[in-house]
């Protein structure tokens, strides 16, 4: 098949896909390339090194890798400090409390980008990526991962005791209203 009559064949696969709707499906797949390749290499670096992988994690890690997985993938996606990472494709919308902002993902460039702001912009699409890289931080490295997860873990629950506290806060105050 020629180059062109490739192209061909892509283009009618997209429009076939999505008639009505933008989707980059060749960002997609070179998002999903690159996983592939992060994923190998990490499968290659602990072979080398002949580490050994556990048959079965230990409960406690798998917690706390979840807990972890899930406080750097919000903190990643949308966490203000962090927009600057996600600003080449991402835009400013608007804020949603908690020191959480809302992001577009830019409509011009490349595929690869708009691919990438998706990613970039959505904690559930960021955990598999964070999840992938604690696990093999936790064969290649488990002490210093172990570490880096339990900080996580530990600003994750702050954070909800953060929010059960203003929330309690707010009650208590919304009662003191109702008595006058």
């Amino acid at each position: 098949m020629t180059g062109s009559g490739l192209r061909q064949r892509v283009a009618r696969l997209r429009q076939a896909y999505a008639p009505h709707e933008h989707r980059p499906l060749g960002g997609y797949l070179a998002a999903m390339g690159t996983y592939a390749t992060v994923t190998a290499t990490l499968a290659g670096v602990v072979r080398a090194t002949g580490r050994p992988v556990p048959e079965r994690p230990a409960p406690a890690d798998v917690v706390l890798l979840s807990i972890a997985t899930h406080k750097l993938s919000r903190l990643l996606s949308k966490d203000a400090i962090t927009s600057p990472l996600r600003a080449p494709f991402t835009r400013y919308d608007h804020p949603i409390g908690s020191g959480e902002v809302m992001e577009q993902v830019r409509d011009q460039g490349s595929p690869t980008r708009h691919a990438i702001g998706e990613l970039l912009s959505c904690p559930f699409c960021l955990a598999v990526w964070v999840a992938t890289g604690l696990t093999g931080g936790l064969v290649l490295a488990p002490r210093l991962t172990r570490l880096v997860a339990t900080a996580l873990t530990a600003v994750a629950a702050s954070d909800f005791l953060q929010m059960g506290y203003a929330m309690a806060q707010q009650a208590t105050e919304g009662g003191h209203h109702d008595e006058k």
